[in-house]
């Protein structure tokens, strides 16, 4: 785990990266001057710098960020590398936007519940490769032993079981219910790793979209909005078209009009020799 100024200057970084990459920026002048901006008692400066040679010479920073595995989390190194994957469609800028939310959510006093429910959602919600992605997630440093147990659990299990079903199992909530039931507490072949609040909202979404899970976790534990996917504007996508079509019409209309006047002069098309 890094210290809180570490994951301040991370989320400025990201957030510049955001915000200018949407000026189509070249990437290497953004990191150039983010490298000045950043703090100098922090690592961030050195990290930046390792970035941009990697970029001169290989036209990405992901490897560069999977070599940070100090600095980076294994989760932050997926996305940059799904984001500069051309095969795939996820945003290179909807990457940032998200890593700079996840680092402001660290910078701001992070749980390991609200962590992988953020990189959970954001796996489902871009329709990312899960098996990649949890793998990812396990490594995170936040985690202990029994979260990384369980997050592979979770990603060989994915499909068949309920998600629901699986934080409810993994909650004090559940435990509550088990002793309540048969009069004991022993389950300590489970470790707990969610509360009874978060139990409760996973028991009463069982069976329904999950959709409406996460975004009750989400009110309740407060970490960030999973940003979405902007939809393609279908007006901007017809406007080409139209205009075609536009160009068309207004040149038959001077065809007619010439006709009309004095005719056509077809030497005007003629191939010049």
């Amino acid at each position: 785990m890094l210290n809180r100024e570490e994951y301040v200057e991370q989320s400025h970084f990201f957030k510049a990266l955001s915000e200018r990459s949407r000026q189509q920026m070249p990437i290497q002048d953004v990191l150039s001057g983010l490298c000045e901006e950043a703090l100098t008692t922090t690592k961030l400066p050195l990290a930046i710098d390792y970035m941009l040679s990697e970029i001169r010479h290989q036209g990405a920073f992901a490897p560069a960020m999977a070599r940070l595995t100090h600095y980076f989390t294994p989760f932050q190194s997926y996305l940059a590398e799904a984001a500069e994957d051309d095969r795939g469609r996820f945003d290179s800028r909807l990457a940032f936007e998200i890593l700079f939310l996840e680092a402001k959510y660290r910078a701001d006093g992070a749980t390991p519940q609200g962590i992988f429910l953020f990189q959970f959602e954001t796996l489902c919600r871009n329709r990312l490769n899960y098996d990649r992605g949890l793998a990812a997630v396990s490594g995170d440093p936040v985690f202990d032993n029994s979260w990384r147990s369980w997050i592979m659990t979770v990603r060989r299990q994915m499909g068949i079981v309920d998600f629901a079903d699986m934080i409810y199992v993994r909650s004090e909530y559940h435990q509550q219910q088990h002793a309540r039931r048969m009069g004991t507490t022993d389950n300590a072949d489970k470790a707990v790793l969610f509360g009874a609040k978060e139990g409760k909202i996973a028991w009463a979404n069982r069976r329904k979209d999950p959709l409406y899970l996460f975004s009750a976790l989400q009110r309740q534990l407060g970490y960030p909005i999973v940003p979405q996917p902007e939809r393609p504007d279908d007006a901007m996508q017809l406007m080409p078209n139209v205009l075609r079509r536009l160009e068309r019409i207004e040149s038959q209309l001077k065809l007619i009009g010439e006709e009309k006047k004095q005719g056509i002069d077809i030497t005007k098309f003629y191939k010049k020799p």
